[in-house]
């Protein structure tokens, strides 16, 4: 049986290494239906959590942000730490995602940006020519401050919540990351787009130039994840909300690596990695290997190392010949899909079969979001089959297919709390 002890590069006091985290349900899930030890378990009650839980449909979180803009509280500790423990504390979900934004670490390296109500994240000047690219200044790991501390504040606001409400088990903490290529569509496009010509543009008519930004992202993101991992998250989210755009040939060759390379930085750490993107069917599998072989990817994809296709290629060839590619120390432990409201969940759990670890992978969704302006049958009927579909997956945290509009009422998110913790659980299969 292979152990999931945490891996030496944690802090003493990580929540991972003490243990404070490692049988809650979420985990179990993450693990495939295992406890820290790797032997099949059933969680203590099914885990759901919702993407932009921490958000505009809590009246609390309105009152909290009044007069701040979204950049500036999601860097006070005090702010972000309360926002992100809010939803905890009313729907008792079953993990806290830590509030901040994707751009965010733009913020902190002194780009010009900033999240213009209605509109969404706009940069000063949009990053188009090399000359921008190598203008962009690196992160200092001292930039992260005000980000470790907002998560130890949050990992001891969870710690407290877990003691008054006498469990033995405490309530993770997930930190985040934007893709490298949402990120840089984001700097190229200098705004939100549908169409997202301009990167996708740059990807093929400047190649070097799209090399050279993806790369800085994949830093950028990549240490903003492994700093609020090592502060104290449990487990790790990239969210590539754009890669739907792509097609599967240039996401293989334009983006995967890069995504591999940001995911590279909290690999070694032995916590979940949970991979989402919206409108992603076509490229799941893929979206799977950049977690699976991110630790034996470059943190520089451009120069040197196996690419996400080679990867693929020999563990594909590898499983035909009845043998192992890679050495499974090598390979990140637990990756998890997230999967958006788009594609049925028993689906995509036929679609990937087993991971590189020989088991089926976990999967993370996916009701609807406009299922939550349904009526109550509906919608628990809707939720109900999410539940039996999942099942089918190597483990299932139930989330939204996306995030949670700011118009919901949060008494329905609530309900829908209530309804899946009243399902009974099951161990995972070997």
């Amino acid at each position: 049986m292979t152990s999931t002890t945490p891996a030496p590069s944690l802090p003493a006091d990580h929540p991972l290494v003490t243990g404070l985290t490692t049988e809650a349900p979420l985990l179990n899930q993450y693990r495939g239906g295992r406890d820290a030890a790797g032997n099949p378990a059933a969680p203590a009650r099914q885990p759901v959590w919702f993407m932009r839980q921490a958000g505009r449909s809590l009246p609390e979180y309105r009152k909290l942000r009044e007069g701040t803009t979204m950049l500036d509280s999601c860097l006070n500790p005090e702010m972000a730490s309360e926002i992100t423990l809010q939803p905890v504390r009313r729907h008792d979900v079953d993990a806290a995602i830590f509030f901040s934004d994707i751009v965010i670490p733009l913020r902190l390296a002194g780009v010009d940006v900033e999240i213009k109500p209605g509109v969404g994240p706009v940069l000063g000047s949009p990053v188009r020519t090399l000359e921008d690219v190598r203008a962009l200044p690196e992160l200092d790991e001292a930039a992260f401050a005000p980000i470790v501390e907002a998560v130890e504040l949050t990992t001891s606001g969870l710690k407290d919540m877990a003691a008054e409400a006498d469990r033995d088990w405490v309530t993770p903490l997930i930190g985040f990351a934007g893709a490298p290529f949402t990120l840089a569509a984001y700097m190229v496009e200098g705004k939100p787009s549908k169409e997202h010509l301009a990167v996708r543009t740059m990807m093929k008519a400047n190649t070097e130039t799209w090399n050279e930004l993806a790369a800085w992202a994949a830093r950028a993101s990549g240490a903003f994840m492994r700093a609020q991992v090592m502060a104290g998250a449990s487990a790790a989210q990239l969210f590539d909300s754009w890669a739907g755009s792509l097609s599967r040939a240039d996401y293989l060759e334009y983006v995967a690596p890069f995504s591999q390379a940001a995911l590279s930085h909290v690999a070694d750490l032995g916590v979940p990695v949970i991979h989402f993107g919206t409108g992603t069917s076509q490229i799941l599998d893929v979206m799977r290997a950049v977690v699976e072989f991110a630790r034996i990817a470059p943190q520089e994809p451009v120069e040197s190392g196996p690419s996400v296709l080679q990867a693929m290629g020999e563990a594909l060839a590898a499983k035909e010949e009845g043998r192992t590619a890679h050495d499974p120390a090598s390979l990140t432990t637990y990756p998890v899909l997230g999967v958006d409201y788009r594609m049925n969940l028993r689906e995509a759990a036929d679609q990937l079969g087993a991971g590189t670890n020989g088991r089926r992978t976990p999967l993370q969704g996916n009701i609807d979001p406009a299922m939550l302006f349904a009526d109550a049958e509906t919608l628990h009927q809707h939720v109900q089959a999410v539940l039996a579909d999942g099942a089918s997956a190597g483990g299932h945290v139930v989330n939204l297919g996306h995030g949670v509009p700011p118009e919901t009422n949060p008494e329905v998110l609530t309900r829908v709390v209530e309804q899946i913790h009243s399902v009974e659980t099951h161990p995972g299969q070997d």
